[in-house]
This record gives C-alpha cells, structure tokens and sequence, in this order.
C-alpha cells in the first residue's frame, strides 16, 4: 500500500484500494460539485476527484470526501486509517487507540525544510494576483451564505507573544476574490489567539493551509488541551516531525507538502455577514452571525493543486468521522488518566456526534469496591465535564464493555434495553457549542443547556443480570467452535 505522507500519495493509496472516483466530465462548483459529494457520503462511494472544474483554471482539482466512510469492502474506516498513517483494515478500537498514545508521547517538534524545494511554493502569487478567483470555490449546500472556500483546511495563527501556535479548522466563506470571513468562536483556541489580537487593536496575522498531508485536518480539528500544540501532536502520532516552511507575508510556519496556502490578516472588527450554511447536526439553519474578515495578501500552491472538499449535512461526513474519533480518544485519555476502569469511548457517527458513549471493564466493582453504578457515571461525567470538550457532548452513555460501542446494531440495542426511561440519569446545566440542534434557539443564543448521562450499567453478576440472547454469549464454547469450523469449510 502507498505510503500516504502528502495528499498525493493518499490519492494514489485511495485508487490503489479501488476506493477513488475519477470524474473527468466537466463539473459544475455551483451546486454541482456540492451535491456529487453530498451524494457519495450517503450511498459510501469512492471519494469524487474533479478534474473537469466549470470556470476555473486549468489543472485546478478538487478532492471530495477526503476523510468520509470507504467503499473498500470490509475497510469501512479505511480513509480515516490511512490518513492517520495505519493500515486500510483498522478498526474503531485500533484507531482510537493510536490517537491516546500519541497523546501520551512525548511530543515530537517540527522540522524546518528549504523552502526552495518546498511543493507548496512551486507558485507565488502576490498582491492582485493574489485572488481567489480562478480557484474552486464551490457553493456546496443550495442557500449557503457564499461559496466556502474552508471546509477540510487549516487555519494557522500564533497568539502575539509567539507562546502558542494554534492549528484549527473552522468553516470559512469567500467574500470575493481578496476576502473571506468565518466563525472566529471565542472559547476555541483561534477565538482566544485572535481576542489577544484584537485586544491590542492589530489583525491577526494568518495562514490558511489546504492539502497538506492527510492526517493534518484530523488533528487539527481535534479538541486538544489547552497549551498542546498540534504540531508536536502529529509528530508523536506519526513518528516524525511535520515539515515546515515559513509564509512569504509573515512569520508562521505552514506545511511543506501543502496543495494550497492562503496568507493574510484577519480584521480586528466583527464587520462581515457569515453563514448560513449547511452542518454537521444534519441541517441548514437560518441564521448568520457576524464575524471577522480574513483579507488575503499571497497565495502559494502546487502546480495543478488539489482543494479537498467536505460537504456537511446528515451523517455520515467528515466532521462525524474526524470530530468523533478525535472527541472520543480525547475522552478516554482522561478518563484513563483519572484512574477510572473504562475501556473503550466512542462517538458514533450516526448520531452527528451528540453523544459520547463510555465502557466500562467487567471487574469494575473490584476496581472501586462499594461504588454504585450511578457514583460510577458520576465520576465519569466529573471528568469529561472538566475537559474543554465537554460543550460538545450533550449526552453521555456509561456502558458495559461487553457492548462493542462502535457496532451501531449492537449499541442500538444496548441503549434501547438497559437505559430506563426515567431513572439512574444525571442532569446538569453548563456550556454547549450553539451548533447543536438539540437545543432551543435561546439555549443557544445563550450557548448554556440542559445535559445528561445516562447510568446504563447492568447490575453485578448473580444480582438480577440476565444472560444475553446471543451466539457469543448463550452457547457454550464448543458448540460455537462446531458452528463456526462449519462455516469455514462450506466457504472452501
């Protein structure tokens, strides 16, 4: 399988995998390119590349659904596998796994590369030649406020004593060919790195990185603490430190490999109309909000460069696979680092990640002799309460880990036979992300709600459990060996 360290040779592992739709046709980015990509999530088709793009420059490419479910059969997570440096065939486990190691390696920095023989500066576009127009900036959902130039990008900025360098994504629209303006959330880190910008009454100085190596938008997307820079992230998660080179206007540093990097200020005043666009939770509300304008004073790119592309909406897309893998393995390395016995957390995507569901070890009583399973969630819910994550979970689920969390028919109806309707649930007030559709719109004006967990725990064993009704856990061992060697041999 082809080593996928730039975007480039993802694209080659994904047609490697059969697993890559190459549409040569002529594409319209006005809805059209949108709705191919909105399409292949929701019947999981190979990832649409655009090589054909109405009105845009020669050899200019987009790339859809860089990150969505995979149509290998057998390798549902294969994009998000390779993307994060592990084989096609991973698992959910496998892949949550990988990213709480990484959070408890040392950090690995990264590494300063010539810029001469820099991909990503094979072009230098510069004042008025530095536009927007004639690159893909596809409207994506019908009534979006604007075509969004930032879907799958990262945004790079430092906050003004140089003590951190924020990498994040967050949706940005194009205003026209020299402007842009996108949700700049105070609470998130690029919030706060421009507040400190804004307080000083200076713009804030930023990058905007389109296709740089495939595990770079995960991570950049991932809720990490505060303090802890996705650079060194990445490294320990690849076992290598990420190139860099320096922008051509200012002093950050950008990914050596990158397809595109868009460089400017972003204004000190909420001056420009953001939104509405479709999202994450399934829908496209009616709303806009004010928010700052990004003005561009360079571009580098590629030759022929490649724009990834995610069009949001029902699961499953990228924010459900990206935002949930990420969510929940930043979930369990606290909760693991708290000293509880859990074994697993997942988001699931079908749920466009408003719920989190934990799983507990078996022997947990021994663990925490005298505890109820209520004191259990509780604990739980302390510790993911305590994390910057936690505006984004309205629900939590304590389960057994007999429950193989990441199966949706399995955990379906696990939560449909052992959460009671009433009782063993915890409900607390406190700080929500306003995208969340659950709630009223005065909840999330005020960004404040309801959340709950619910303790679905089963009683101890010998105390009122009941056997499960299955061919894992009903049968005695030889009698499953004997049906399953007699598969295998009607398959020879």
């Amino acid at each position: 399988m082809t080593r996928t360290r730039d975007l480039r040779s993802y694209i080659a592992a994904l047609e490697e995998l059969g697993d890559l739709d190459i549409i040569d046709r002529e594409v319209d980015p006005h809805l059209e390119v949108g709705a191919v990509i909105r399409r292949s999530y929701e019947t999981t088709a190979p990832a649409p590349l655009f090589t054909g793009l109405k009105g845009c420059a020669p050899g200019h490419r987009i790339l859809g659904a860089p990150g969505a479910l995979s149509s290998a059969p057998g390798k549902p997570l294969a994009r998000i596998a390779l993307s994060l440096g592990l084989p096609p065939e991973a698992g959910a486990r496998e892949i949550v796994d990988a990213l709480v190691q990484a959070r408890n390696r040392t950090p690995v920095p990264p590494v300063a590369v010539d810029p001469s023989t820099a991909p990503c500066k094979q072009n230098i576009l510069r004042g008025e030649a530095a536009s927007l127009d004639g690159f893909p900036t596809p409207l994506l959902h019908d009534g979006d406020g604007g075509p969004y130039v930032n879907t799958w990008g990262t945004i790079i900025a430092r906050t003004p004593d140089g003590s951190f360098t924020n990498w994040s994504i967050a949706r940005i629209m194009m205003i026209d060919g020299k402007h842009m303006t996108g949700i700049v959330a105070i609470g998130q880190h690029i919030g706060n790195v421009w507040k400190q910008w804004a307080d000083r009454g200076e713009p804030m100085p930023y990058a905007l990185v389109q296709g740089a190596g495939p595990a770079v938008p995960f991570v950049s997307g991932m809720p990490l603490p505060d303090g802890v820079e996705e650079t060194g992230y990445l490294g320990a998660l690849l076992g290598e430190g990420i190139e860099l080179v320096p922008c051509e206007t200012n002093d950050l540093l950008v990914p050596a490999d990158a397809e595109i990097v868009i460089e400017g200020h972003l204004s000190v005043e909420r001056s420009a109309v953001e939104g509405p666009m479709g999202e994450f939770a399934g829908y496209r509300p009616s709303t806009t909000s004010m928010q700052p304008v990004y003005t561009i004073e360079a571009i580098t790119h590629r030759d022929d460069p490649i724009w990834p592309a995610v069009v949001e909406g029902e699961p499953i897309d990228e924010y459900h696979t990206a935002t949930g893998l990420t969510l929940a393995a930043e979930v369990l390395t606290a909760l693991r680092a708290a000293d509880l016995p859990v074994t697993f957390a997942w988001a699931p995507f079908e749920t466009a990640v408003h719920t989190i569901v934990v799983t507990v070890r078996s022997d947990w009583r021994d663990h925490l002799p005298g505890m109820t399973t209520l004191q259990l969630a509780q604990r739980i819910t302390d510790v993911i309460d305590a994390q910057r994550l936690q505006v984004m979970l309205p629900r939590i689920f304590v389960l057994d880990d007999d429950v193989d969390a990441a199966d949706p028919r399995e955990l379906a109806w696990a939560l449909a036979t052992r959460v009671h309707p009433t009782a063993r649930r915890i409900v607390r007030t406190g700080p929500i992300l306003p995208l969340l559709t659950v709630y009223t719109p005065q909840e999330r004006e005020s960004a404040t709600g309801p959340k709950v967990t619910y303790d679905a725990l089963l009683p101890a064993p010998g105390d009122g459990r009941d056997t499960r009704s299955s061919f894992g856990h009903i049968y005695p061992p030889h009698i499953r060996e004997r049906v399953l060697a007699h598969e295998e041999n009607r398959s020879l």
